[in-house]
């Protein structure tokens, strides 16, 4: 199973924190997301997050900055809904870059496949607090439909599901078809974020 993290600022940690923390239990993609942080902040904290990220051999990818993610060299970025077009995205970035995109529905999964997107980050799975102006909740069923909706139509794309998944949830979600999942808060509310990325890793 392929474990996405998604950094998180908390009253206990910051974002490079959550990220060596993450990198330090076997986790092997971070994407550094700071939205409500200026873009002088983000490029600071991207500076030493993808060097630490380059120190485990991790995939390091930037939430939304685009022209960040070509200055510095990243492996990618990550797109929502509200941020520049994947088709944009791509023709910035070239064929180099990986490009994921945000989606809620098989329609967004087949716009974002369209349009050059690499893997999908969907959801969300349930409920979550780590993110504002939420979708609709999608649930396992939600997952199970899109899965097969893209095996009939012949869309091959990696699907990471996201949003308020727990630990006890894995199983669950990965019998959907999805490719992976994306975890931020659940790592970061455990008394050892460590070991819980390590219990995730081999679970």
């Amino acid at each position: 199973m392929e474990l996405q993290f998604i950094t998180h600022y908390t009253d206990r940690y910051t974002y490079f924190d959550s990220a060596r923390m993450a990198l330090e239990g076997g986790c092997r993609w971070i994407q550094l997301r700071m939205k409500e942080a200026t873009e002088e902040e983000v490029e600071k904290e991207a500076i030493r997050v993808q060097d630490l990220c380059r120190q485990y051999g991790a995939t390091f990818i930037i939430d939304d900055h685009v022209a960040l993610a070509k200055k510095l060299h990243a492996d990618g970025v990550h797109l929502g809904k509200k941020d520049m077009p994947i088709a944009e995205a791509r023709k910035l970035l070239g064929k180099d870059f990986i490009i994921g995109g945000t989606a809620n529905t098989f329609e967004d999964v087949q716009m974002h496949y369209a349009a050059g997107a690499d893997y999908i980050g969907c959801g969300p799975f349930r409920f979550t607090t780590t993110k504002k102006n939420l979708s609709p909740v999608l649930g396992l069923e939600g997952y199970r439909n899109i899965v097969s909706r893209m095996k009939e139509t012949g869309i091959n794309l990696p699907i990471v599901a996201i949003g308020g998944i727990a630990f006890e949830d894995i199983p669950a979600i990965m019998q959907t078809g999805v490719s992976g999942i994306a975890l931020s808060g659940s790592i970061l509310r455990a008394d050892d974020p460590i070991a819980e990325t390590r219990r995730i890793i081999n679970s």
